[in-house]
């Protein structure tokens, strides 16, 4: 009787060992794409709810001039259009009407706030745009929420071949984390912040042409 029921428990543990182990290795799986997900959607979430916080007098006031120039250039004060976020799933993606002081990326704080949109990630595509891309781009670019910056944005002027957006946005599919996020960030900060230092420090600086600095007396036929 004893023989009988250790040969049943044995061969309960055979049956039931397979599957406890694929079950442990799918939660573990699915553990660590939770952990990654969180970890971005974390950072949305507090850097995104803090930025739009800070913003929100800025945007207002945006939204109050534009509300009052619209009757004499029509349109309303939101840009409404379709993109296509995470999963391939289209939304509606809104921002102000204004490019001054990068307004029109800040408006679009909401979308981070509600998962739309990330605060860094590849650029939100138009349907057409997402139409045209290879099955193995669509992939990736499905696999993660568009942002409001991205490497293709803050490389996008080095004019380097290996900086093409194309590849930048595959790049940063492969190797996305929490660092590069926040190294992304401090770019998209530091280089508008560059630009405007520049402006302050030699305002209306002369562009001087060929003709500028010749010598007295010079002569073409000469």
């Amino acid at each position: 009787m004893r023989n009988a029921k250790q040969t049943a428990a044995r061969r309960t543990r055979r049956l039931t060992e397979p599957v406890v182990a694929r079950a442990t290795t799918a939660c573990d799986r699915i553990a660590g794409a939770l952990g990654a997900v969180t970890a971005k959607r974390t950072l949305d979430l507090a850097l995104g709810s803090a930025l739009l916080l800070l913003a929100a007098p800025a945007l207002a006031l945006a939204a109050l001039a534009l509300t009052l120039r619209l009757p004499r250039t029509g349109g309303g004060t939101l840009r409404r259009e379709t993109r296509i976020g995470l999963g391939g799933r289209p939304f509606e993606l809104r921002s102000l009407r204004t490019r001054r002081l990068r307004l029109d990326l800040l408006s679009r704080l909401p979308h981070v706030v509600r998962g739309e949109l990330s605060l860094v990630g590849p650029p939100p595509l138009t349907s057409d745009e997402a139409a045209l891309l290879c099955p193995g781009a669509r992939r990736r670019r499905q696999a993660l929420r568009p942002g409001l910056t991205g490497l293709a944005q803050v490389r996008a002027r080095s004019g380097m071949p290996w900086d093409e957006p194309a590849l930048l946005d595959a790049h940063y599919a492969e190797h996305h984390g929490t660092g590069l996020d926040l190294a992304i960030l401090a770019e998209s900060v530091r280089i508008p912040a560059y630009a405007a230092l520049r402006r302050l420090r030699l305002p209306g600086k002369a562009h001087l042409s060929d003709t500028d600095h010749r010598l007295p007396g010079y002569s073409v036929a000469e």
